[in-house]
C-alpha cells in the first residue's frame, strides 16, 4: 500500500429517508458535509454542499477509495451534485459490502470499530440530521463544525478499521448472541 493514494470518505446529508420517501431516493438527501483523508496529503478535507465537484475529483484521482457502504449509499446520494458515473470512474473498496458477502449479513462500521479497535462511534447519523437543522435557523457556524467533526471522526474510524484488517488480515465484530467472532479478509 505504500506509494498509493488511498482516500477514505465520508459524507453527511440534510435530509433522513423519511423526509425523501424512502431508500430509493437517496438522490434527494442532499449533502451536508463530506470529509476525506487521503493517504498522499495525510490530511483531512472537508468539502461543504458548494465544493462537492472538487470532492469527485479527489475521489477520481485517488488510487483507492475505501468507505463503509458507500457504493449503496453515499455514491448515490452524492450523485446529483457530481458525474452520474463516479463509480465506474474510481478503484473501490466498500468494506461494508465485502463484509456482508463474507458474512451473509451487513454489519456496523461501529460494531467492528468496536470489537476490532476498541472504539465506537461518537454520535450518529441523526445527531447530524437535528445539527443540520439547526444550522439552518441560526446559521451558527459552530454547528456545521461539529457535523464536520463526526464525519471526519467517522472517516477516522473508517481508516483505522482498513488499517488493522490490513494489519491483521481479519476484522473483529459481535454476532447477534453478543459473542466476538473474527472474519478474515484480503484488502490489500
Amino acid at each position: 500500500m505504500a506509494g498509493r493514494n488511498i482516500v477514505y470518505f465520508d459524507l453527511e446529508t440534510q435530509r433522513s429517508f423519511g423526509d425523501v420517501g424512502g431508500f430509493s431516493n437517496k438522490g434527494k438527501m442532499g449533502i451536508s458535509i463530506a470529509v476525506t483523508y487521503s493517504t498522499a496529503r495525510g490530511t483531512y478535507e472537508i468539502y461543504r454542499e458548494c465544493e462537492l465537484d472538487k470532492l469527485g475529483e479527489e475521489l477520481c484521482r485517488a488510487d483507492l477509495v475505501v468507505g463503509w457502504n458507500h457504493m449503496q449509499f453515499d455514491y448515490p446520494v452524492l450523485q446529483p451534485y457530481i458525474f452520474p458515473t463516479l463509480a465506474d470512474q474510481t478503484i473501490n473498496l466498500d468494506m461494508m459490502l465485502d463484509l456482508e458477502q463474507r458474512l451473509g449479513f451487513r454489519l456496523k462500521l461501529d460494531s467492528a470499530a468496536s470489537a476490532s479497535l476498541g472504539v465506537g462511534k461518537t454520535a450518529d447519523g441523526l445527531d447530524a440530521l437535528r445539527w443540520w437543522q439547526e444550522y439552518k435557523k441560526t446559521g451558527d457556524f459552530s454547528v456545521l463544525r461539529k457535523i464536520a467533526e463526526y464525519c471526519a471522526y467517522d472517516v477516522k474510524v473508517t481508516k483505522c478499521v482498513h488499517e488493522y484488517a490490513l494489519e491483521h488480515g481479519h476484522l473483529k465484530y459481535e454476532d447477534r448472541a453478543g459473542q466476538l467472532q473474527e472474519v478474515a479478509v484480503d484488502w490489500k
